[in-house]
């Protein structure tokens, strides 16, 4: 089967061969430019992951501020299980801080909708953006007051 077959119909043993091509040394052999198109889109999965746990992280704590009559140890949960593995997310890609602005833009973005859809409250309720900081929405002990 070509490389390009392989590439096309089953990726896993496609990676398989070029690690060991690389291993080996025998640079000249191995598909470079799709090894590097998959090293970049590892490394945007990566940063899709954490905005992702932003986002359940934000719909909770809007949910969490504007339903006060709902909170319960589900809710609190939650929060605390989507702030250990945004820290241990962080933990192993400790460059993402650096896009930390951004992907906490993009995730309030995406929570509006989700809390919309949640709450059944009017979008125009909920902050433009983010009422809190990265360092509040983390903060094991935080909880946002009713609006």
């Amino acid at each position: 089967m070509s490389n390009l077959q392989l590439y096309d119909q089953d990726f896993y043993a496609r990676a398989s061969e070029q690690a060991g091509l690389l291993r080996a040394g025998r640079l000249s052999e191995a598909d470079i430019e799709h090894i590097a198109e998959e090293i970049e889109s590892m490394g945007k999965t990566e940063k899709r992951e954490l905005v992702g746990r932003l986002t359940v992280l934000l719909v909770h704590l809007l949910k969490w501020r504007h339903q006060p009559a709902f909170r319960g140890t589900s809710w609190r949960l939650t929060l605390e299980e989507q702030r250990n593995q945004l820290e241990d997310h962080l933990a192993d890609n400790p460059s993402l801080k650096a896009v930390l602005d951004e992907a906490i833009r993009s995730a309030y973005r995406n929570a509006i909708p989700g809390a919309v859809r949640e709450t059944g409250i009017e979008r125009h309720v909920f902050p433009a953006v983010s009422p809190w900081s990265f360092a509040q929405m983390t903060d094991p002990n935080f909880l946002p007051e009713a609006a």
